[in-house]
Formats: C-alpha cells, structure tokens, sequence
C-alpha cells in the first residue's frame, strides 16, 4: 500500500577538531555510546547556527524573532506605523495585545545592579522566550493602529481578543514551524516542530587534550631582567578531534500544515537542509577556526518513516575513520532498508574525496546545488506544488 508521508532525512560524517560544545566546566562535551566515550556536540547548539544562516538563505518576513523582550518589540513596530504616537501609550497598547489579547504572561524584568539607565530595559518583558514571526507583530502592529481612531484603544483591543490571538496562532514563519513554539500558559498557540535534530557524536572513541598556552606582555617582554620572556597570563583549554555522525529529519507534510503553501515548504525544506549542513557551532572558534563542511552528506526522501542510523557506530570504528564510517552508514541504511522494507524513494549522496566512495552504492553523486534542487522539486511534487524549473 502506498504511503503518502514526505520525510527529508540528512545524514552527513564530518570531521572538525576542537571544542565546538563546552559542558558547565569548559571541556568538550561527551557522551557514552557502546561502551566508550564519544565526543558529543548538542542538537541546541547544531540549531542556533542553522537558524542564523536562514537570515542568508531567506527574507527576514519569513522568520521569527526568539526573545522576552516581545513588548519592545510590538512597541517599535507600532511607533514605525505611526512615528508621532506618545511612546508611553504604544508602550501600553502593546502590554494589552500580548497580555490580555493573546494571553502571554509579561513581568517587570529584574534590575541589573550597576547598570546604565535604559528605558527599555525597564518594559515589561515574557517569563519565557517567546518565538513568534515578524509577520505576526506585523499584524499585531496593524491591529493596534487600527484602533488609534477610536475612544480608547486599550478597551478596543480587550475586545478584540479572539482576533489577536488568532493572530498570534496563524504563524507561518519558517523557522518557528521547523523548530518549534511552546506556551506554558495557553497550548492553543504551541507549534509541533517539523523538524528533529539529533545530537552529533563522534564515530570512533575519543579522549580530550589539553592545550596549555600563554599571553605575552609585549612592553615586558623588551626588558631582560624578570627573565619569565614577557609572560603574563597562562591557561589551558580542552579539545579533542573526531568523525562525528551528524542526522536530522523534517516531516515536510507537517511543515507544510504550517506553512499552507507546498512550494513554500519546500523551499523551506532545502534551507534548512543547506543551513543544516553548512553551520557550525562557534565554541571557541577564534582558537580553533573549525570551519569545516562534510566529507559525506547522504539524503534521503522517505513515504514511511524517518530513520536515525547512528547505530551503525555502536561499535566504533577504526582509522581510516571516514573510509570505515562510510561503509558502516552504507552497510546500516542498506540493510534496514531490505529488512524493514522502507527504500527512500529519493536519494542524493555529496561526497568528497575516495575514503567516501561506498556511497555511491546508495546513490549517483552529485553536487551539493543538484542534491538542494532535486530535495526542493521533489517535496513540492509530492505535495502538490507547481516544480519550478531546475537547472
């Protein structure tokens, strides 16, 4: 029986040196996988520099802002729509949109000790971080201007507050369908993210290092007499180098729930399966400039259901790390793939260098441009869009 899902898996293997994640003490984190320890880099802080690259791959009315300070927000948005109105009255209509409209819960944020007075530090902000589109403090904007002509506008927009949380609700922004949106205070307006992150671990056994280092005085190191070359600082910093396996998945038809528009998610789609494969954490990138990309990335389009392969490094792999991990990738999804009957119905395989050729059992290599057009045309198909043409 035919399955009418549409789930985008990405598998990538890529190698970094580093600490690209630091747990409370600063050293690289880790985690235990088949009895040894892997290095470990979290899904959180794989997703924060994905979603800064969609501010390069897509226009900013597509995405949300993550923030608590939602009033100063509405408030700009507002004051831009109508520059000659009182701030202090803005300031007021925005606390009644988001409070007694939507329902959000805002509180006067704690005073910083020693601080430099600013204004808006002192407006009211959310008890948590609140991910709402740009597109939706539009509307909210032009709500509450709407307002303005009448008697009192904080009663008009008390009354309107089905409207405004409708508003709130309706959020087709990318990057809030992607990843996600919880409300404590109402559940009405939670989004179920579309997408999945795992956290990336490293396919062989690792151990961290230490890099001891020292800072120089450049004034004291011209004079001869302390006899400690200039020496003004030391310290050490962990790190350590691996393979890591990096997976995600989006469900592209509850993306496109969301979304409301099949070509739009499935532009959504290869944003983020470009964003996804291009970020990188920056945990102590001046010190280690880990600026790499995958030596393999595989993706897959599935009817049935997404399929994480980490187990095929449950028993680690041995040098030449890439080589070995790209068989046992390979050698995973082939074999889950027979057993479970579940056989992308598209594949594209990246790749870069000989250590990678098994992929091209699983599929054609390709470009990375080619595997972005091909991921685009082929969810919007199946989702009914109109396919634009392809180069």
């Amino acid at each position: 029986m035919s399955n009418n899902r549409t789930i985008v898996e990405i598998h990538a293997l890529e190698t970094a040196a580093g600490n690209l994640n630091r747990d409370d003490t600063g050293s690289p984190k880790t985690m235990e996988y088949g009895g040894y320890t892997r290095a470990r880099v979290s899904s959180q802080a794989w997703k924060r520099p994905t979603r800064e690259l969609f501010k390069d791959l897509l226009g900013p009315k597509d995405l949300g802002i993550r923030t608590k300070r939602v009033v100063e927000v509405l408030r700009d948005a507002v004051i831009e729509r109508r520059p000659d109105l009182d701030a202090e009255l803005a300031v007021k209509l925005a606390e009644t949109a988001l409070k007694d409209g939507a329902g959000i819960k805002l509180d006067k944020p704690r005073a910083k000790k020693n601080a430099e007075t600013n204004k808006d530090d002192a407006l009211q902000q959310s008890k948590y971080l609140l991910f709402m589109g740009r597109r939706q403090y539009d509307r909210l904007a032009n709500l509450i201007v709407g307002t303005l002509d009448q008697d009192d506008p904080v009663k008009a927009i008390k009354s309107m507050k089905k409207a405004v949380k409708q508003i709130v609700a309706d959020d087709h922004a990318v990057d809030v369908a992607l990843f996600g949106r919880m409300v404590a205070d109402d559940t009405d307006l939670n989004v179920d993210a579309a997408a999945q992150v795992a956290h990336a671990i490293s396919v062989q056994a690792v151990d961290s290092e230490s890099d001891f280092f020292t800072a120089v005085d450049d004034i004291k190191q011209e004079s001869d007499e302390e006899g400690d070359a200039g020496v003004a600082m030391i310290g050490q910093v962990e790190f350590n180098a691996a393979t890591y396996y990096r997976y995600a998945n989006v469900d592209a038809n509850r993306l496109n729930d969301s979304l409301g528009d099949a070509n739009a998610t499935a532009k959504a789609v290869a944003a983020f399966v470009q964003a996804f494969l291009t970020s990188m954490p920056q945990g102590k990138i001046n010190t280690f400039a880990q600026g790499t990309l995958p030596e393999l990335v595989v993706v897959n389009v599935r009817d049935t259901q997404a399929v994480n392969l980490v187990g095929a490094f449950e028993r680690p792999v041995e040098p030449d790390y890439v080589q070995h991990a790209t068989e046992a990738l390979v050698r995973r999804e082939q074999e889950f793939d027979d057993v479970y009957g579940i056989t992308p119905v598209n594949t594209w395989v990246v790749r870069i260098g000989d250590d990678t050729a098994a992929a091209d059992e699983l599929s054609e290599r390709v470009s990375m441009r080619e595997m972005l057009s091909g991921v685009e045309a082929a969810v919007a198909e199946r989702l009914g869009g109109q396919t634009s043409d392809q180069e």
